[in-house]
């Protein structure tokens, strides 16, 4: 497998490959938990944590997801009445605005996990540096600035080809 195959594999499924395992921890966890806490009248004061931080970790990586499937939730009503040349301006001028709020956020993000460092926080539960859990925020908004730039320059690409933009899979289609 050449690097070209394996750059392509992590961009086609990079966010499942990160999502299936934290989902995974997420259930296992919350089962185990309620086993003990249920059956053996024990319960433990990490899993609660573990449950929250890679929750925490799915939603940013699912905006990721979700950006790069177009699934956000977004206020389409005027794109079916306009041409695709227009809807691809709509879209791409739509993309632009995520891409500046994406980067303020991603910069704000930022000084909280670099707060979090020099200080030293620590979690309750698990005793280790909230900077792993508070990396949650800067890194899903990381994953989804690479996939605007994606979603632009396939918008871009197919704008220039003549070709319908990729709007995504629709809720109720």
């Amino acid at each position: 497998m050449t690097i070209r195959n394996i750059l392509h594999q992590i961009d086609e499924n990079g966010e499942r490959w990160l999502l299936l395992p934290l989902y995974a921890l997420i259930v296992i966890t919350i089962f185990m938990e309620v086993f003990r806490r249920f059956a053996l009248s024990y319960s433990s004061i990490w899993a609660e944590e573990v449950a929250r931080y890679a929750f925490i970790y799915v939603s940013w990586i699912g905006a990721s997801a979700g950006i790069k499937a177009r699934a956000h939730i977004r206020i389409d009503v005027i794109l079916p009445f306009v041409g695709n040349r227009t809807r691809a301006v709509i879209m791409i001028l739509g993309d632009l605005i995520t891409i500046v709020l994406a980067v303020m956020a991603f910069w704000w993000s930022l000084e909280s996990v670099l707060v979090s460092i020099k200080f030293g926080s620590v979690t309750h539960g698990l005793r280790i540096s909230l900077a792993w859990f508070l990396a949650a925020v800067p890194i899903g908004f990381a994953m989804m600035l690479v996939r605007l730039i994606q979603s632009i320059i396939r918008d871009v690409s197919d704008l220039k080809a003549g070709r319908p933009i990729f709007e995504g899979k629709k809720l109720f289609d």
